[in-house]
């Protein structure tokens, strides 16, 4: 019996877009359900509606049997083939980077009055970064990310108490969550990365020394959640591997890393003076089971793998996620005038919403909790502030106005963060 994950936000993206007249963009990490999106659960909506099937036109560029069709000399003139009358035609393109000139084949589908393109594609450097450019703003994106806990526990068989263990240890690829056993699950993540992640990025790249990419990403794998830049891991390999390797080269595989969407960047942000701070940043994993994987499921401390899961979920939700850093003057046990540094794990932001967020396992003592809150109460506008542990037992306001909430109760409602 076969499975459907539903994927119904990114179902809806597609649905407020359709008929635009812009190319859909669908972008992602690869194996993350991009195809599946849109040659079976788009396909499905559209054939459910009543849509022809001849009115939907396919085409999987990393299929064997249609690697000729790379060619765009011999994929235009059979796409114009398949466009028989002047009834509206729905054109499902997969993996679209590898189909030589795509821009240009696209931009030309796209000046078509009854054609209505969506295309998938697993490299930034390919998609998102062409979209404002190339298409010359014609490209509408829609970001994938691997299953949020919601979605994974659809197809969980268990409590979300046990679920929130197997998805912090073995992440939300949707294969990988399909399978059966640990051991399957371990071998899948393995395999991912040796066989499709690396060597994507080593191909494309033309990428000589895999090795050096691989312990950057070793490195990364062990440090999520801290705060580092190119000068900081340039010393940390020759100190760790007596490596000569270059601030600008760890730099270049950095963008290799974000390009394949397995890692993004997490920008720091001063509070009061509202600016980006240049270095240093945090790094988070897109998904968590790829980053256990990398680090022989080692070093899985909680603290760190809770953050990166919020992190990952605010994305999911459409947020821009930054790092907040705040400036503060106080006095010491002496009276002395001191300066500190206070940081808010993270800042989210979606259109005239803000929210503050700081994540904390565990909130054990008073004194805890005063930590957590600390940074907040030196924040002087009135953006919700909320605080996401595993131990409150239902979401409640602190006299200060500060919402703390469990982690099961963020994850398992998409809109948690207006309780």
């Amino acid at each position: 019996m076969n499975i459907e994950i539903k994927r119904d936000s990114y179902l809806n993206q597609l649905l407020v877009r359709r008929n635009n007249g812009l190319i859909k963009i669908i972008t992602g990490l690869r194996r993350c359900g991009k195809s599946y999106l849109l040659r079976t659960i788009f396909k499905n909506h559209l054939l459910n509606e009543g849509v022809p099937h001849d009115h939907i036109i396919e085409m999987a560029f990393d299929l064997f049997e249609n690697l000729e069709y790379q060619d765009p000399k011999v994929f235009y003139p059979w796409i114009n083939e398949q466009i028989k009358d002047d009834g509206r035609y729905y054109i499902l393109l997969d993996e679209v980077q590898l189909l030589r000139e795509f821009v240009s084949v696209l931009n030309g589908l796209s000046e078509k009055k009854n054609c209505d393109v969506y295309v998938t594609g697993s490299n930034a450097k390919f998609l998102s970064k062409d979209i404002a450019t190339e298409f010359g703003g014609r490209g509408d994106e829609v970001h994938m990310y691997p299953l949020s806990f919601a979605e994974f526990m659809t197809v969980y068989n268990g409590h979300y108490y046990d679920g929130f263990n197997e998805y912090m240890t073995y992440g939300g690829i949707p294969i990988v969550a399909l399978a059966d056993t640990s051991e399957q699950k371990m071998a899948l993540l393995e395999n991912l990365f040796s066989e499709t992640y690396i060597s994507d990025i080593k191909t494309r790249n033309k990428l000589r020394n895999v090795g050096e990419m691989e312990a950057l990403l070793n490195i990364l794998s062990s440090s999520i959640g801290s705060l580092t830049n190119p000068n900081k891991l340039c010393n940390t390999f020759h100190t760790v591997n007596q490596s000569k390797i270059t601030a600008t080269t760890i730099t270049k595989y950095i963008e290799y890393l974000e390009d394949s969407f397995l890692i993004e960047q997490a920008k720091r942000y001063d509070i009061k003076g509202k600016s980006y701070i240049g270095t240093p940043q945090k790094y988070y994993f897109t998904d968590l089971g790829l980053r256990n994987a990398r680090i022989g499921y080692r070093q899985m401390e909680v603290t760190h793998s809770m953050e990166n899961i919020i992190y990952n979920d605010l994305r999911i939700r459409g947020y821009k996620v930054d790092v907040g850093n705040l400036n503060i003057t106080e006095q010491d046990k002496t009276k002395k005038f001191i300066k500190k540094q206070l940081e808010v794990d993270f800042i989210c932001t979606s259109g005239s919403k803000k929210y503050y967020i700081q994540s904390a396992y565990l909130l054990e003592t008073p004194e805890k909790i005063k930590q957590e809150i600390r940074p907040f109460l030196k924040i002087n506008d009135s953006f919700k502030k909320i605080v996401i542990t595993s131990n409150t037992p239902k979401p409640f306001y602190t006299e200060d106005g500060i919402l703390m909430m469990n982690i099961y109760d963020f994850l398992r409602n998409h809109e948690s963060l207006e309780l």
